[in-house]
């Protein structure tokens, strides 16, 4: 059987300089029809820069080839899928980009006054009261920079308002299946961290955490779905547990991709937790931002957010710093603007049955992919799963291969690679999200690329070791790159 195996091929391309030929220019103007002016003469030479040695002299449109012959060397969501786990690389409409770049928005200063900044204001008030429709929550702030600041910003919050009742308490509890980083927010915030260990299903094991809650306890940080791709469906339970102590429960909403417009972490007990606006809401995730992480809280936790707090007057909105319990700015201004419009873009275009059938692709598009390849890698949790799907290479190590040369040889078949060796409670991981926007079409393609991948495994292994065979950079040393990383160039 032939299978349909997508490569992406780009053009070798030499140095724009080696392209040089003297004489070429990138432009053409007519003769002079005026006396020709000197312009050291008319502007002082030391206004006029000198030839440049060794300038490259070649035609406009080989100018243009060149760059865009370059540009193909570098894989974007524009040209395939993004299969990482955890980060959700998902297509960003154009639409969202193109209400961004409004010029009144995207070129709004945070020192305007507050009469000139409304309609700035009005997409801050709407973008808050739609996040707390979509989380079930009471109240939102929109100013923490990004998901770990908004973690630290939640946990805070939840500092603050047991310090309130006359004692902070010493710890926070993590299950092993959650982010790496809700351990060191909670670190930094001043908490000694506690494990929750998982059941035999991915979950949090009840008994265990039951256990672990005493009157030390402050909060347990929750992911759901949890790294496993799991559905935290005990979560109810758990908060009672934590409720019925005097903590409480933060959620990790960096999944909640796969809750919108189906479950509302409000209603299952969640006293606090941060949304990924860039990565559930359509801003790309990657590179180092821009990124969001708004904050949706209780009732009861509303009082301690940080300042200032956007209110509705009889005539106007305004900034409202009066606020004596707040635990203060998180950052300069109030957030990531320009991410938090094309949120309330994506959101408005969307609508709520649109937000619905976005997370039901998602968990659709992980569940078919699980289905499709659970009989060529091992699946360590074999259970209907939501946004994300967990594998293992035990399959494959058995012939010496592991997570990090599959992921290797997947960019031969033009595909990014996978997340690989994550979650750590899943040793060789390989973990797949295909997101909401890829259709049946791009995902039998990865899937192909992938089983193909797994018969090479079992036919030549050796094949896998040396991978990508196809790219113009081989496979680098890793290990020591990252132990002896050269930071300077001399």
């Amino acid at each position: 059987m032939i299978r349909k195996v997508r490569q992406h091929l780009s053009q070798n391309e030499s140095l724009i300089f080696e392209r040089s030929s003297p004489g070429k220019i990138g432009y053409q103007l007519p003769d002079l029809d005026v006396p020709a002016v000197d312009a050291a003469a008319a502007l002082g030479a030391a206004s006029v820069r000198a030839e440049i040695e060794g300038f490259p002299e070649v035609s406009e449109v080989e100018v243009i080839r060149h760059f865009t012959r370059l540009s193909t060397w570098n894989y974007a969501i524009d040209l395939g899928m993004y299969p990482l786990g955890s980060c959700t690389m998902k297509y960003n409409p154009r639409i969202n980009e193109a209400v961004a770049r409004i010029e009144g928005l995207a070129w709004a200063h945070p020192y305007q006054p507050e009469s000139l900044s409304q309609g700035a204001m009005e997409v801050i008030g709407r973008l808050e009261a739609a996040l707390c429709e979509i989380t079930g929550l009471d109240a939102v702030t929109l100013q923490p920079a990004a998901g770990a600041h908004g973690e630290l910003t939640g946990i805070l919050l939840v500092r603050a308002a047991l310090e309130a009742r006359g004692n902070p308490r010493k710890k926070i509890l993590v299950p092993d299946s959650a982010h790496g980083t809700n351990p060191a927010t909670a670190g930094i915030a001043g908490y000694s961290v506690q494990n929750v260990a998982s059941n035999d299903q991915g979950m949090i094991d009840i008994e265990h955490l039951a256990g672990l809650v005493d009157d030390d306890v402050a909060a347990l940080m929750v992911t759901n779905p949890n790294t496993l791709g799991v559905f935290e469906s005990n979560i109810a339970q758990a908060a009672e547990i934590l409720h019925s102590k005097g903590a409480m429960i933060y959620m990790d909403g960096a999944n909640m991709n796969a809750l919108v417009g189906v479950a509302r972490p409000g209603d299952f007990g969640v006293d606090v937790m941060h949304i990924n606006l860039h990565k559930t809401f359509s801003t790309p995730h990657g590179g180092g931002g821009p990124g969001g992480g708004p904050v949706a809280v209780a009732k009861h936790l509303e009082p301690y957010l940080p300042v200032p707090r956007l209110k509705r007057m009889k005539d106007a909105l305004a900034w409202d710093f009066d606020r004596p319990g707040s635990i203060g700015k998180v950052k300069a201004f109030y957030g990531n603007f320009g991410v938090m419009v094309r949120a309330l873009a994506y959101i408005l275009a969307h609508g709520g049955p649109g937000l619905r059938n976005a997370t039901v692709d998602a968990v659709l598009n992980a569940n078919y992919i699980r289905h499709k390849l659970r009989d060529f890698f091992d699946l360590p949790y074999d259970r209907p799963n939501m946004h994300e799907v967990v594998f293992s290479d035990d399959r494959q190590a058995a012939k010496g291969v592991r997570t990090g040369d599959i992921a290797k040889r997947l960019i031969d078949y033009g595909f990014h690679p996978y997340t690989v060796s994550f979650p750590l409670i899943v040793h060789g991981a390989l973990m797949i999200e295909p997101t909401e926007t890829e259709s049946k079409d791009e995902l039998d393609l990865f899937i192909d690329a992938m089983i193909s991948i797994a018969k090479e495994v079992d036919e030549q292994p050796e094949t896998l070791k040396n991978a990508p065979h196809m790219t113009r950079t081989r496979r680098v040393d890793e290990v020591t790159a990252a132990r002896k990383p050269i930071l300077r160039w001399k």
